[in-house]
């Protein structure tokens, strides 16, 4: 299934690696949501520089839709899910950290560079493959770095069915909402013919 298996570790390592170093982050500075919202919007401008305005040509604006989608989507999920009382922030002023809707665009950014990374190390290139690959990385990663923030007290989750803090609900939400941007995007490279290794 896997051309280079060396290589499709080092790029899990590594985004596992990011991941830690950004759960810690949150963890850490929890308390000042601003300098989180400012350091996540730093990072976004970075992103967006070096994939869609540095580049002459083949400016990558799906990845600019997708993290916009990613965090309205997100934003609409955090606060329905704090207004029903089935989570809750911690040592914030407000109910929603102003961080939030960042944390989620860089997520979007996050899954699409791995996965754009690791579907070349891929030996067959199918959609069925694409899809599988997209669904494992959004069930595993985004919970993995939620457990990371819930034991640093950033949340507690109030939904049943936990494992290390994480509800069954909260898995099923991470990938419904990775796989609804993914379509979207998917229908979008269709209709609008653009060439892209994750959404083609």
């Amino acid at each position: 299934m896997i051309t280079n298996k060396k290589l499709f570790l080092k790029e899990t390592l590594k985004a596992l690696l990011k991941l830690i170093i950004a759960g810690i982050l949150i963890g850490v500075l929890k308390e000042y949501d601003a300098i989180i919202a400012g350091i996540l919007v730093l990072k976004i401008i970075h992103n967006v520089y070096k994939e869609i305005i540095q580049p002459k040509t083949n400016k990558n604006w799906l990845l600019l839709v997708g993290m916009l989608l990613t965090g309205f989507g997100g934003i609409v999920g955090e606060t329905w899910g704090v207004a029903n009382g089935y989570w809750e922030y911690h040592e914030v002023t407000r109910e929603l950290p102003l961080w939030l809707p960042f944390a989620w665009m860089l997520a979007f950014h996050y899954l699409y560079k791995l996965e754009r990374n690791l579907i070349p190390l891929l030996k067959e290139k199918t959609q069925k493959n694409k899809i599988f690959l997209a669904i494992l990385l959004a069930l595993i990663l985004p919970a993995f770095g939620e457990v990371i923030t819930i034991y640093l007290g950033v949340w507690t989750y109030y939904w049943p069915y936990q494992l290390f803090g994480v509800p069954l609900y909260a898995f099923i939400c991470l990938v419904f909402v990775h796989m609804l941007v993914y379509t979207l995007l998917h229908f979008i490279c269709k209709k609008y013919k653009i060439e892209d290794v994750v959404f083609n």
